[in-house]
């Protein structure tokens, strides 16, 4: 590491703000730099939905389902009375279902413990369930000013890049906390916070960093030494283990279609799908009713976080009368193949040119 002089935080802190107060991204759920200035405050609210949602997912996936979500529960004590299924339906191509589920424990939380009021110190929003350090964090600085260091994956790499980090990541994670930390300021956490997420996401990019552009050059050890794009450094990763497993899409002749709510946790936990077997823990063995069964002509991949799923789809058009042994037909002007999670979009799309 090439130190960055400790004197100069206060310094890129300053640079930051002025970048910020001129180039900050205009998103929905932000209070930009002149609304602040005018007296605006965010909504804890809107924040915290736009943290859960931005998990491991990019802005652009995030727009429209967070416009959505606000539009049918605009605050959080509309989202604690929910129903768990239109949460999760509306949910669907986001991933990573148990923040879904996290997202109504928490709505709850905060109507039934806290007056539908969020917390305002640390401690508190680290209470509520599905808010880790980074996004009771992130809350904290950016609704209620306190003075919280924000690390996300875009801060990471412009820390990495200030300062010259060549460990690799993840092992050079608290230190790069804790130079992050040192840049953080008293005054306007929350649009530092910001500040540095815009300007990895915008400047200091993964690939060809527009260094030419970048407010903080000047201060940047790895600009200074020629190697800024090759930071931060990252380990060679394990191949993902692989699963297999097969999914029944059966439709009835009147053009319902079969469909089950899967189990409250684990994968896809309370997410609507098609019975499936042998991939998931606690799946039932065979298919979900005798039909005349046929494999579908593609079959479907799917990568999850942990590992690669290949699926193979088996399909039948049944009688009208047809009984299920597990899940329940959807009528066919009920079925509505976005609601679903997208490994089961993904097998819709292979089944139905044969149903």
């Amino acid at each position: 590491m090439r130190d960055t002089e400790a004197g100069d935080s206060a310094e890129i802190a300053a640079r930051l703000a002025a970048w910020y107060d001129a180039h900050a991204r205009v998103l929905p759920w932000r209070v930009g730099p002149a609304e602040r200035a005018a007296g605006v405050r965010p909504d804890p609210y809107r924040v915290w939905l736009s943290e859960i949602m931005l998990q491991q997912t990019t802005v652009a996936t995030v727009r429209a389902p967070y416009l959505r979500f606000l539009a049918r529960w605009p605050d959080v004590e509309a989202l604690a009375r929910a129903e768990d299924g239109a949460v999760m339906g509306e949910w669907a191509g986001l991933g990573y279902y148990a923040r879904a589920r996290n997202l109504l424990a928490c709505a709850r939380a905060v109507a039934d413990r806290h007056g539908g009021v969020f917390p305002a110190t640390l401690e508190g929003l680290r209470a509520l369930p599905g808010i880790g350090p980074y996004t009771a964090a992130a809350i904290g600085a950016i609704a209620f000013d306190l003075p919280a260091t924000v690390v996300d994956g875009n801060v990471e790499r412009v820390v990495a890049r200030l300062f010259a980090v060549e460990t690799p990541m993840p092992v050079a994670k608290p230190a790069l906390r804790a130079l992050a930390a040192r840049l953080t300021p008293g005054v306007r956490p929350g649009d530092h916070a910001q500040a540095m997420m815009d300007l990895g996401a915008t400047i200091c990019t993964p690939r060809n960093p527009a260094c030419g552009r970048c407010p903080v050059a000047t201060h940047c050890a790895a600009q200074r030494a020629g190697i800024a794009a090759e930071l931060p450094r990252t380990l060679p990763r394990a191949p993902k283990p692989a699963r297999r497993g097969t999914v029944w899409v059966a439709r009835r002749t009147d053009g319902a279609v079969l469909l089950e709510r899967r189990a409250g946790k684990g994968l896809l936990g309370g997410m609507l799908g098609f019975p499936t077997h042998g991939w998931i823990a606690g799946d039932a063995e065979g298919p979900p009713l005798a039909a005349p069964w046929r494999a579908a002509e593609v079959a479907v991949r799917h990568v999850f976080t942990h590992f690669t799923l290949d699926l193979q789809v088996m399909v039948a058009t049944v009688d009208a009368e047809a009984a299920p042994g597990r899940g329940a037909f959807v009528a066919a002007e009920a079925f509505d193949p976005g609601t679903l999670p997208t490994v089961m979009r993904k097998c819709w799309d292979a089944a139905r040119g044969h149903l």
